[in-house]
């Protein structure tokens, strides 16, 4: 719905929009990019050092499982409780928070003695992880016009993914050197100092402020960004019905769209997980060298960053359904073709059967992160603006229970098929055979541009 304001006023998203972007905006959206890169960088550290934390416990996969699914628990309780926080305190000092429990979290997890210490600090590692994921998106959102809001969040979203490729090929040669407690103790450290830079650039949105009745905080924040004396008012929203009231997201005309998404977010982020939290267990295990199996990981994240991007530019051109089934299929495939190569390799696998392996986790993870990101786009057009927060927001907590099932049993999956990969793939061509029908439930799709 549009922004509206009193005569004689304007919003300040009203105000951004007739303006050009200014140095300060462009600030804030790479200080949440970092942010984000941190978050991904201390959120995949343990699974892609995870054989040599289980090695040092004396813990089978099926165990460890525990420790892997508890930062992605604390994540979705971080998320919802993380925007609470940034919605009363403001963001600048909800990220700082987060920014502090994750650093330390993270410090905390070269202390663990087990299973249990380690899932306990994980735990806590995850309530910052999804509080600065929550505030991050939201800063960086409220300080950019109409024009370049999609693009900064789609950007944005692959800040955890680029963590996670760095993580990947540093931290094996880390573990090495420190030992795998150093390797928490070092990127701990090294994510702590996000609290200065947060503390020292960004600031909370003119329009959070008006919404709190800090005039006057608002106005000095808006000058960073706004040239002249411009009379902001507090954002106001139409109501989505004539009578006033609104729409709620379990409305019968949003069932399919629910479930659609629904299933679809968890089944795109259990395949997506069960990928970067165990390639490097079954591959080490199938005679890739640590070192070889993060590379390996790696691969999987850069290509998922460009899927997240091409998969919006192509459901603008050909539209949200047909791309989705493609999605869907192709990953199918992809994930078919990886459980045989795994499942082939000899105990000593050569330089181009590595390669072949290597080029299907890629593949995997285009295709998986397209799936994601697709569902952002098709909720992003296919709820209303009252309940469109809520009803992303509902698809987020659809994908953490993929995402948990995925670190929490896909050990047990590989534990189940013993020397073989089967189980655990037959599971994950499963979930891509939901995305494909999921894009046949969902009655909300984005149109053609042609269409349109």
């Amino acid at each position: 719905m549009a922004t509206s304001a009193p005569a004689g006023s304007i919003s300040f998203v009203e105000a951004l929009n007739r303006s050009p972007m200014r140095a300060f905006q462009w600030l804030t959206v790479a200080v949440c990019m970092l942010i984000l890169v941190c978050d991904g960088m201390d959120l995949q550290l343990l699974g892609i050092i995870a054989p040599l934390v289980m090695e040092d416990f004396g813990v089978d996969r099926s165990t460890f499982g525990l420790a892997m699914g508890a930062a992605l628990v604390g994540f979705g309780l971080g998320s919802g409780a993380g925007g609470i926080i940034g919605d009363r305190i403001g963001r600048r000092y909800a990220l700082a928070i987060a920014a502090v429990v994750f650093s330390l979290a993270t410090i905390g997890a070269g202390s663990a003695e087990g299973v249990w210490s380690m899932a306990f600090w994980r735990l806590i590692g995850g309530l910052g992880f999804g509080s600065a994921y929550a505030n991050a998106l939201t800063m960086a959102s409220e300080w950019t016009p109409d024009r370049w809001r999609p693009i900064a969040v789609s950007t944005l979203s692959v800040g955890t993914p680029i963590g996670g490729t760095i993580v990947g090929w540093i931290g094996p040669d880390l573990a090495i050197a420190r030992g795998w407690d150093g390797t928490f103790v070092f990127f701990g450290f090294a994510t702590l100092g996000l609290v200065v830079v947060i503390l020292a650039v960004l600031r909370d949105s003119p329009s959070f402020l008006l919404g709190q009745g800090k005039t006057e905080q608002a106005k000095k924040s808006a000058a960073l960004v706004l040239e002249g004396e411009i009379d902001l008012a507090p954002e106001t929203h139409a109501a989505d019905l004539p009578d006033g009231g609104k729409i709620g997201i379990f409305d019968p005309s949003f069932t399919r769209l629910n479930i659609g998404v629904g299933v679809a977010f968890a089944a795109a982020a259990m395949v997506a997980y069960s990928i970067l939290s165990w390639s490097t267990t079954f591959l080490t295990a199938t005679g890739f060298t640590l070192e070889q199996a993060g590379n390996t990981v790696s691969i999987g994240g850069i290509t998922s960053m460009i899927g997240s991007i091409l998969v919006g530019a192509a459901m603008r051109h050909f539209g949200s359904k047909p791309v989705m089934i493609v999605v869907g299929a192709v990953l199918l495939l992809v994930l078919l073709a990886l459980a045989g190569a795994v499942e082939g390799l000899p105990a000593a696998p050569d330089e181009a059967e590595r390669m072949v392996v290597t080029a299907l986790i890629g593949a995997a993870g285009a295709f998986f992160s397209a799936g994601i990101a697709g569902m952002y786009v098709i909720m992003a057009a296919g709820y209303p603006s009252s309940i469109r927060s809520t009803g992303i927001g509902l698809g987020i907590l659809m994908s953490r229970v993929g995402a948990v099932s995925a670190t929490a049993f896909g050990g047990w999956l590989l534990d189940l098929g013993g020397t073989s990969v089967i189980p655990f793939f037959a599971t994950l061509v499963v979930c891509a055979a939901i995305i494909l029908v999921a894009a046949l439930v969902i009655d909300h799709h984005v149109p053609a541009a042609k269409k349109a």
